[in-house]
């Protein structure tokens, strides 16, 4: 998610803001500039850039943000208001603390194939009340998935919605979400709605599982690819130990066909989740050594993507003084004399 980060208090009831860096209380909100594209929100001289991104577009959906903001859910980030300026949208939003999804797992002394149930059972929750609301969140990923605070039980919370659309807000068709978590129908530029969180919800659980990801390749077109066709497999030995119900559950989340693809009531159905079929021996060893490559991968993939978003707003800020200067000069320069 880019942006940048203030702790904010709500002053009183008319909504008036006071910045408090420090304040950590029980009320204490959270503020976001939204960019589009990391550490941008720093550097205003980049509006053109940044308004080539579709999450500030997105944001500036007003239907679109009145459905988010009447989300109301225990899994859910909560959006209390958002201000609207010519270069950046801001939104204050519920404070979270407890980090995210993987770096608290890689922390867990044990980990279990139930407690990756308990996990995706609160998202499908989530996901499920959004998209009765009509709402679909278009790239969901672990990233996006906070822990509420540093409780060994606390809840998990889905925040940025930056990408996400209604469903009466027109056909959705536009390929957007993250790479690995996006289901083939984006891929096709075909039309699709809330199936298409069903399959970014069977990715992290086969993450969750084993600690990599279903579809992996170097090259972003053969990625698409093996995501298209739908090929994945349960490698041994990393998936021997991990049940069949719920090898089971994730194929019928990456299901390619999203008309034969659960819903998250059909999934919240599923023994996997309601029953007790999830196996209770600890994993952990086995998935942290993964989750711990991914991370460090992640981790480097940021800093080279604001590294090349600083040079390419350094550039547009040399070409914005540049054409500044020459328009000084040339009104400076004496008018022809008259013939």
């Amino acid at each position: 998610m880019s942006g940048f980060f203030l702790m904010m208090n709500l002053k009183n009831k008319d909504k008036q803001l006071q910045i408090d860096g420090l304040n950590k209380s029980g009320n204490a909100l959270e503020i976001r500039g939204i960019s589009g594209w990391l550490l941008t929100t720093f550097l205003a001289t980049a509006e053109a850039f940044l308004d080539s991104f579709e999450p500030l577009e997105a944001l500036r959906d007003r239907p679109t943000k009145f459905r988010i903001s009447r989300l109301r859910h225990n899994n859910i980030v909560q959006l209390f208001e958002t201000y609207d300026e010519k270069q950046f949208v801001y939104l204050v939003m519920e404070l979270v603390t407890g980090g995210e999804l993987f770096d608290r797992i890689v922390a867990k002394g044990s980990y279990t194939e139930q407690d990756a149930s308990n996990l995706i059972r609160q998202v499908l929750e989530a996901v499920s009340f959004m998209h009765d609301n009509g709402v679909v969140h278009r790239d969901l990923k672990p990233e996006n998935l906070l822990y509420y605070n540093q409780d060994e039980d606390s809840k998990i919370m889905i925040s940025d919605f930056g990408l996400s659309k209604t469903e009466d807000s027109g056909v959705m068709a536009t390929a957007c979400g993250t790479p690995g978590y996006v289901a083939p129908e984006v891929l096709q530029q075909k039309p699709y709605g809330k199936a298409v969180d069903v399959w970014s919800i069977g990715v992290i659980a086969y993450i969750l599982l084993c600690g990599y990801p279903p579809f992996y390749d170097e090259s972003d077109a053969n990625l698409f690819a093996q995501i298209i066709k739908g090929e994945y497999e349960f490698d041994a030995p990393y998936w021997d130990q991990i049940s069949d119900s719920a090898k089971d559950f994730i194929s019928h989340l990456m299901c390619c066909d999203p008309e034969m693809r659960f819903t998250c009531q059909s999934a919240l159905e599923h023994p996997w989740i309601s029953g007790n079929t999830a196996y209770t021996h600890d994993i952990h060893r086995t998935v942290a050594v993964h989750l711990k490559k991914s991370l460090a991968k992640r981790n480097w993939k940021k800093a080279f993507n604001a590294a090349a978003a600083i040079r390419q707003l350094q550039l547009l800020r040399l070409s914005s003084n540049s054409n500044r200067l020459q328009k000084q000069a040339s009104q400076q320069q004496p008018a022809p004399p008259i013939a």
